[in-house]
This record gives structure tokens, C-alpha cells and sequence, in this order.
């Protein structure tokens, strides 16, 4: 993913300007979805107040399959439930955690956290089997860190 310093930077911009974590995350999808050829679906999903499900707060691709994913299920469920980022070499293999859209063939899971609190993730999807490497990996979360931190902020 390609100017994810400058897309950092972009975000701390507008907490410094007052903008709040809906605005934020709305942002980062869009940066991300135009950021890379291989990118053809971003989202962000939250947890709920109760921690149960997650829901699909913010996408740029095709309508998803779903809006609500339990805690536990599926991969993103699953994902959250182990606190741990993922990459999905061969989405859909696993019977139980169908991708975001049947045409998507690799997935990058990276929740947003801070400390133990995880209050959701990005996703992104992709047509192409094993799209994703490490560096995709790290740029993502250098974006998660960063909406972390403002929602954080605005739960204190």
C-alpha cells in the first residue's frame, strides 16, 4: 500500500481539527480502496457496546453478504475473538467463515486496538488469490493504530 505516512499523517490532521472517528474511518476506507489495484473491497467494522457482533460501519466495493457478524464467527468473528490481525491466503476455504462477497478470493483482517480493547477493524478484500504480504499487513495497522487512538480518545 503506497503513502500510508501520508494517510497517517491525513488522520491526525483531522483529530487535530476536531473530526471524530466516524469521519476518521470513513476516510481511511476510501484511502485505502484507492490505494492499491489489488484492493476491491475496503471496510470498517466496529464491536458493539456489549462486545457480541460487529457491524459494518463504513465500505468501498460491492454491497457485503453480511452487516452483523457475531463474536466467534466467521473469520472476522473468529479474528476478533482470538485478538489477532489475519491474512487470508484462500478465502472461503474454511467452510464456516464465508468471505465479504463471493468473488473475493483473499482477505487482510487487522483489528483496530488499543491495549486490550479491540474496538473493531479494516478489512480488505481482493479478487486475487494471496494478494496480501506483510507489508500490507503493517501499512493497515499503522492506519488502525492511529483510529485506535481517536476512538480511544472518545470513549474516556
Amino acid at each position: 500500500m503506497q503513502n500510508v505516512t501520508e494517510l497517517v499523517k491525513e488522520l491526525q490532521d483531522m483529530r487535530d481539527h476536531g473530526y471524530l472517528s466516524d469521519a476518521l474511518l470513513r476516510h481511511a476506507v476510501k484511502a485505502i480502496a484507492g490505494a492499491d489495484d489489488r484492493f476491491d473491497w475496503v471496510g470498517s467494522f466496529l464491536v458493539r457496546e456489549k462486545g457480541e457482533t460487529l457491524w459494518l460501519h463504513d465500505y468501498v466495493g460491492s454491497p457485503a453478504e453480511y452487516a452483523e457478524i457475531p463474536v466467534g464467527e466467521g473469520v472476522w468473528g473468529a479474528a476478533v475473538a482470538a485478538k489477532e490481525d489475519r491474512i487470508i491466503v484462500e478465502a472461503g476455504a474454511v467452510e464456516d467463515q464465508p468471505p465479504c462477497h463471493p468473488d473475493v478470493r483473499s482477505q487482510l483482517i487487522v483489528l483496530i486496538r488499543a491495549g486490550g480493547d479491540i474496538f473493531g477493524g479494516i478489512e480488505v478484500a481482493s479478487e486475487q488469490p494471496a494478494a496480501f504480504r506483510e507489508a500490507d499487513e503493517e501499512a493497515v495497522r499503522s492506519v488502525a493504530d492511529k483510529l485506535a487512538e481517536q476512538i480511544a480518545a472518545e470513549r474516556r
